[in-house]
């Protein structure tokens, strides 16, 4: 068996946690759990992501989903990595979850903040904002290349199986890289 190439530095939910402005009450229903999936370079990785914790369990079985299947992922690093700077993670091709911020453009909080949304391969699936830009700078939404999610793809079938909404359906602010679960 494949040893696999591990992608997170961080060791402890304190450490992920370390930097971000999340109140308390927030910080008390995160995890952090460790995931495995297949990178672009065709070799299994290892990753970590702070999630709620009412959704660490699924979220980890949704990903020995997408091993099984041999999706890629590019990589999966906590977001404090990036000094909690979304942009940052999304131009690094970063798969995340947990990060106390708005919605782009807005000053609602965004579902991040409480660890119950995914963003997957944002290069490849790229939120197109109400203000005309695309996140991140340079991204572009190319169906057929591998790693990017499409609307009867088995990735998002099973996501949406599972009780997730994927938000690369909006007809505005499409964001292919977005899913969510709210209860």
């Amino acid at each position: 068996m494949q040893i696999p190439i591990v992608d997170s530095v961080y060791f402890s939910l304190e450490e992920a946690l370390e930097g971000s402005s999340a109140p308390s009450e927030i910080r008390k229903q995160l995890k952090l759990i460790s995931v495995s999936y297949i990178s672009f370079d065709g070799r299994i990785h290892a990753g970590q992501m702070v999630i709620h914790t009412d959704l660490a369990r699924e979220v980890e079985e949704l990903f020995e989903r997408l091993l099984e299947e041999s999706f890629p992922i590019e990589k999966v690093i906590p977001v404090g990595n990036y000094g909690w700077d979304d942009e940052a993670s999304m131009r690094d091709n970063n798969t995340s979850a947990f990060n106390y911020r708005h919605i782009i453009g807005t000053d609602v909080l965004s579902n991040h903040s409480h660890g119950r949304a995914i963003d997957i391969n944002p290069m490849q699936n790229p939120y197109f904002a109400r203000n005309g830009l695309v996140y991140p700078e340079g991204a572009s939404y190319k169906p057929l290349i591998p790693g990017t999610l499409v609307k009867d793809g088995y990735v998002v079938s099973y996501f949406k199986h599972k009780g997730w909404a994927w938000l690369g359906e909006r007809a505005e602010n499409t964001d292919y890289q977005h899913f969510q679960k709210l209860s």
